[in-house]
Formats: structure tokens, C-alpha cells, sequence
């Protein structure tokens, strides 16, 4: 690596998975995975003493990076990503960018304006203004929200088992599922399942397989709640344009939608007849290269 050549770093600070990439112009100098325990973005000091730590572990002895962006996790606000630059730029003499994870998808796909929508654990979507003021609508998390991603849907899906019990129907695909995998003996018992989750949001969500499993198996309750999981994460897209954010491309993300093609299709359908001319574009790239085309971006 020439001593002239700019060192850029983006970092990719998920929910569970934390990537580091770093590039020399067209060089690959580091691509490093590890878990994000520890990560901490509502204490600024503490968040960037993890990116330090993390950069130093992850670049060649003796290299620094010339520019540093970071898409992170749970940083919700402008306000908090400023927060988390300032104090990241005690520990680094470049310019430095910190924005939400899910604003690394559009640059990630090569755009330079567009939506980014993730549905995994849960379910956000963000745009710019055209005077570049970012915008963020949904991911208030599966107590409240997150209607689409796997949280939301097991949610959703237990509201759905019980309105069908209180109406005096058997337990169908989807009641069976849910009383399995919570370990409950009948549908009354789910409600107390789901309030006793110590992390609501990883333990409701790894049960979303069920949901999908039942629709496959012809429960119209699974399949009414997947149809409604797409229409609620094609509603946020809506709230986007309706704030005046450019929505004629939106990138998707995220461990549950472009894993389950019902869902993907069931939210392509509403976005069509909700935002017509709006066009969903599945995220092929990691993350990570959109924190590292933002890094660039600072040179």
C-alpha cells in the first residue's frame, strides 16, 4: 500500500453482528467479523472505545485510517449519532461519520439517494430529505412496533392465535406452532409466555420460522398476518414520501425478509399499490461496503 493512498474503514455495527472493512483504493487491507457484545450507542464514550478497540484489532500494526464511517446499531437520532462522532473523534485524527445501520443500505447498493428498509429482528426505514436531513420512521422496537420483522410477526401472530380462541375456533398450523415453541399447553398460556421473555426481541423473534411454516401448512390466520407484516413495512415507505423523502428506490435488507419470499412478496404487492413508481431493490452487497463507500465519501 502506497503511504498516499487514503485507508478508508466503515464499520457495520448490527444487532448481533459487528463487520469491519478496510480499503486502499481498490486494496482489500482488513474484512473482520465478530459479535457486538459490548456495543453500547446510547453511551457515546463507551460506544467509541469500543469502535477504538475494535479498529485496532481489526487494521495492520502501525496504519491509521484516513476516514472512518460507521453504520450503527440502535443510533436512533441525529442528535446521538453527533454524539457518538465527537467522542469517536478523540481517538482518531480523521474525519469520522456515524449514522444508523440501516442508512448504510442505499450507498451499499451503489445509490446515492433512495429508502433503506430492514426487516430482521425487527423493522425500520430511513431516507434524506432533499436538503440531506436524515429521516427515520418505524423501529421503535416488538413491545411497540417492528410490524414485519420476526418480533413483530410472532407478536402479531400470538394476537391473531388468541382473537381465534376467544371466537371459539380450534387451534389451527399456526396455534399448534406457537404452543410448541413456547412450550405452553394452550392458547391461553401464550400471553404469559411472551411477557416473561427476558430479551422480548430475540425471544419472540427466533419463533417467527413458525409463522411461515403454518402459512406453507394453509393456515389463513399465518397468512393474514405475513400479508399484514407486508403492508405495515410498505406503510413506512409511505410515511417516508409523504415527509418528501425520494422513495423511486428502496433497498432492502434484513435476516427475514429476503429470507422468506412470502413476506418479500407480500410487501413488493403493497408497496406497488401504496408508493406506485417506488422500486424495491434487494440489498446484494454487505452492509459493511456502504459504511466503507460513506468513509470514501470523507476523503
Amino acid at each position: 500500500m502506497q503511504e498516499s493512498t487514503p485507508l478508508v474503514v466503515g464499520i457495520d455495527v448490527g444487532g448481533t453482528k459487528t463487520q469491519l472493512r478496510a480499503r486502499a483504493g481498490d486494496a482489500l487491507v482488513a474484512d473482520h467479523v465478530r459479535t457486538s457484545s459490548g456495543w453500547r450507542p446510547h453511551d457515546p464514550v463507551a460506544a467509541a472505545g469500543w469502535l477504538a478497540a475494535l479498529v485496532a484489532d481489526a487494521l495492520p500494526r502501525g496504519t491509521r485510517p484516513s476516514a472512518l464511517a460507521v453504520g450503527g446499531h440502535a443510533c436512533e437520532t441525529p442528535r446521538q449519532c453527533a454524539q457518538l462522532r465527537t467522542a469517536l473523534q478523540l481517538h482518531f485524527d480523521a474525519p469520522a461519520l456515524v449514522v444508523g445501520d440501516a442508512e448504510l443500505l442505499v450507498p451499499a447498493a451503489g445509490l446515492d439517494k433512495g429508502v433503506g428498509l430492514v426487516a430482521g429482528t425487527g423493522s425500520v426505514a430511513v431516507g434524506r430529505l432533499p436538503d440531506g436531513s436524515p429521516v427515520q420512521v418505524g423501529g421503535w422496537g416488538a413491545v411497540l412496533g417492528d410490524e414485519g420483522g420476526s418480533a413483530g410477526l410472532v407478536r402479531e401472530a400470538a394476537r391473531a392465535v388468541w382473537a381465534a380462541h376467544d371466537l371459539g375456533e380450534e387451534p389451527d398450523a399456526l396455534a399448534r406452532g406457537l404452543l410448541d415453541a413456547f412450550q405452553v399447553a394452550e392458547v391461553p398460556a401464550l400471553g404469559a409466555a411472551l411477557e416473561g421473555a427476558e430479551d422480548v426481541s430475540a425471544q419472540w423473534g427466533r419463533h417467527a420460522p413458525v409463522v411461515f411454516a403454518a402459512a406453507e401448512a394453509g393456515s389463513p390466520l399465518a397468512r393474514a398476518v405475513i400479508d399484514e407484516g407486508g403492508r405495515s413495512l410498505a406503510a413506512l415507505v409511505g410515511q417516508l414520501a409523504s415527509r418528501g423523502v425520494p422513495v423511486d428506490d428502496v433497498v432492502v435488507a434484513g435476516s427475514t425478509i429476503l429470507a422468506q419470499s412470502v413476506l418479500y412478496e407480500a410487501f413488493a404487492a403493497a408497496l406497488a399499490d401504496r408508493v406506485p413508481g417506488a422500486v424495491p431493490r434487494p440489498l446484494e452487497l454487505p452492509p459493511v461496503d456502504g459504511a466503507v463507500a460513506l468513509a470514501r465519501s470523507l476523503v
